[in-house]
């Protein structure tokens, strides 16, 4: 007997609950089948319980585009900080996808009732995929690559593989609809904020997630309380008037993580190593030094610039730390060293510039030409792979940016049926918002040249007024 549950329509495409399962007619022919409903739970140190309801995201989970993110930390470098900080973006993928979960079942229970089945789909799927792009030690291999992990996410969702084949089983355009929504381009903006906008599920779980495990407080904010304040007014999310504090806190939250994990000055340097030993590889290779070191295949087309989809998804944080490995026994004496650095966390030394220092340019030079020196004095070539500025910045919240073409998702509040912008509404907001947060530090192998030199000594005495 069969029993109709639903019956939905997409275009030409009819879902279907016969007997426990989820079934899509295309043209009066059954072309997929999926058990609807399963009950598989993953215990999370954040959420507890992660409960994948559907065996389409079981599917994904299981698929080896999502599998491979559990070789790649969440936080990069971050575990040479906090040595707790070894998550993955496997956990982090997992909890933004329950997050969705539970904040469409929150809203449908308030009776905001917004979303078809198929577009209550695309949002777990689009959740659960946002990061699938991201490679080994995350943004800083970008700088390698020169591609943005939102362009490796497009090409694996809409490439041939194995997330691409599960998402067209559903639909032929599935796979778009989702590659859209995360990199914006979807046509109903109200899901895209769910995905990226500053008060998203991805920075809800990995604001709590990073904070909790790197066993730092900056991060914690009352998720259960922030999810039940939040309702949709006039096609957009948006916060109760009684949920003010709620947010206050979620900005907070950011803020303090930025400034204490993600842009900590250690982690920075483990970060700026890695790019100097990629910088060191990169040069060696192109003159023909490498080719008596260990080097897989997808190591040399990312060294050769010319890194293919099948490259790219051999690329994980094994792999490299394999390579560093090897690298530090090669002969060449400042990749040897470098890779060794990175290994047995020997980073280096930085000094936080004053704002006098930074805003007089020819102090710039004039650090800059007294490194220079110093260095040149034991290698030629010291300075370049031995020293580095680094600027890391951040606007803790804002409604826009003179420097984009278009006007960001606000954090709205519902007031007397009337939606205030948030940082109008909070003195605590209002503060941050707008300002761009910057530092300015210079790091140094203090080991490679000496510190008592009259001109090095001198500069180094001034970086910090």
């Amino acid at each position: 007997m069969l029993v109709f549950v639903k019956k939905l329509q997409i275009k030409q495409i009819s879902f279907f609950t016969i007997e426990n399962k989820f079934v899509i007619f295309k043209g009066g022919d059954i072309f997929m089948s999926h058990p609807s409903k399963i009950d598989k739970v993953f215990r999370d140190i954040v959420h507890n319980f992660i409960y994948v309801e559907n065996q389409i995201i079981l599917d994904l989970i299981n698929s080896k585009e999502i599998q491979r993110l559990r070789r790649i930390k969440q936080l990069g470098t971050s575990y040479l900080t906090y040595s707790c900080a070894e998550h993955s973006r496997f956990n982090h993928s997992l909890g933004t996808y329950e997050v969705m979960r539970r904040l469409l079942a929150t809203l449908e229970s308030n009776g905001y009732v917004v979303f078809k089945e198929e577009e209550k789909m695309l949002c777990l799927c689009a959740a659960l995929l946002h990061d699938i792009g991201h490679g080994p030690f995350s943004h800083a291999i970008e700088k390698v690559t020169e591609k943005r992990h939102e362009n490796w996410t497009r090409e694996i969702i809409e490439g041939d593989t194995s997330v691409n084949r599960i998402l067209r089983d559903i639909d032929e355009n599935f796979p778009k609809y989702v590659a859209d929504i995360i990199s914006k381009m979807y046509p109903n903006k109200l899901i895209v904020s769910l995905i990226t906008s500053q008060l998203d599920v991805d920075r809800i779980d990995y604001l709590l997630r990073d904070s909790i495990i790197s066993g730092v407080p900056y991060g914690l904010f009352d998720l259960e309380r922030l999810l039940r304040v939040l309702v949709i007014h006039n096609g957009e999310v948006v916060v109760k008037e009684r949920g003010l504090h709620n947010v206050e806190q979620f900005v907070l939250a950011r803020y303090y993580m930025y400034w204490q994990v993600y842009f900590h000055p250690v982690t920075r340097s483990a970060e700026i190593i890695l790019r100097k030993i990629f910088q060191r590889a990169k040069k060696l290779y192109q003159e023909g030094w490498l080719k008596d070191c260990f080097l897989p295949k997808s190591v040399e087309s990312l060294l050769k610039g010319d890194l293919t989809l099948e490259d790219y998804l051999q690329l994980d944080e094994v792999m490299l730390l394999y390579c560093f490995k090897e690298w530090a026994k090669c002969n060449d004496i400042i990749l040897s060293d470098l890779c060794d650095r990175f290994l047995n966390r020997r980073l280096f030394k930085y000094k936080k510039c004053g704002n006098n220092f930074v805003k007089n340019p020819m102090m710039w030079m004039k650090l800059q030409d007294a490194f220079k020196e110093a260095y040149k004095k034991r290698n030629e070539e010291f300075f370049d792979f031995y020293f580095a500025i680094d600027t890391p910045s951040d606007v803790p919240y804002d409604f826009y940016k003179p420097s984009e073409k278009e006007e960001q998702f606000a954090i709205n509040v519902l007031k007397n049926n009337s939606l205030v912008e948030l940082s109008r509404e909070s003195k605590v907001i209002n503060a941050l918002t707008g300002t761009e947060m910057v530092e300015h530090r210079v790091y140094f192998a203090d080991d490679k040249i000496d510190l008592n030199d009259s001109n090095l000594k001198e500069i180094l005495d001034e970086i910090e007024r």
